[in-house]
């Protein structure tokens, strides 16, 4: 694969040997190509205002500007994905994230080979929640009140369906297989609750299902 059909990765994490680690991993993979790096949340912005790259590898803890920080600035202002990794899995962490418009949310403790899935996944517009943390936003949300703004009426019940796909972490094909339906079918769908939902990803859509009772 030419580097132009690579996905293009900035990596932010403030550890110089965290970020040469993942660029080994996911250069490895012939599938990404790291175009960029920031040691803190500051440079994070500038260098994914300034690359554009398809994915953001996003740490939590960084000096000047947070990763949750940087999150919603940079999905508000370019539009890129992000993948926020960290080694805290803790409620506020994970929620900051999500609500800060990440597009997914991995342990550091995730294998090669998960990383480089989620990262693609990513970027091709899927929600990626390592399943520990999956966890944490269920029960956070569980223990909240069941309440949300999002207007669901406006959905068909094969949208619901797909919704509650979504709130389970199901990707596009495991949606078409429980459904019974096609990929391409599942992704025209996806779509249309995105856009009824007024969600900016996936992740906040998985949210809204969860807070609905749909999970």
């Amino acid at each position: 694969m030419n580097d132009q059909r690579r996905v293009r990765v900035v990596l932010a994490d403030d550890h110089a040997a965290v970020r040469e680690g993942l660029r080994m991993v996911l250069e490895a993979s012939g599938q990404i190509s790291v175009v960029g790096e920031a040691a803190d949340g500051a440079a994070a912005i500038r260098t994914a205002t300034q690359v554009r790259p398809d994915v953001v590898l996003m740490d939590v803890r960084m000096p000047q500007v947070d990763g949750i920080a940087a999150t919603e600035t940079i999905t508000a202002s370019t539009g890129v994905r992000v993948l926020v990794l960290t080694t805290f899995g803790v409620d506020d962490y994970v929620l900051g994230a999500l609500a800060a418009g990440a597009s997914g949310f991995l342990l550091k403790t995730a294998s090669g080979a998960e990383l480089v899935d989620g990262t693609l996944r990513v970027a091709a517009g899927d929600a990626v929640l390592d399943p520990e943390v999956a966890r944490v936003v269920v029960d956070a949300m569980r223990g909240r009140s069941a309440t949300t703004d999002a207007d669901l009426s406006a959905l068909t019940e094969r949208e619901r369906d797909v919704l509650a796909g979504i709130g389970s972490g199901l990707s596009n094909m495991q949606i078409a297989r429980r459904l019974d339906i096609g990929e391409s079918t599942v992704k025209t769908h996806v779509s249309r609750v995105l856009m009824k939902l007024d969600a900016p990803s996936r992740v906040q859509a998985a949210v809204i299902a969860v807070q609905a009772g749909l999970v």
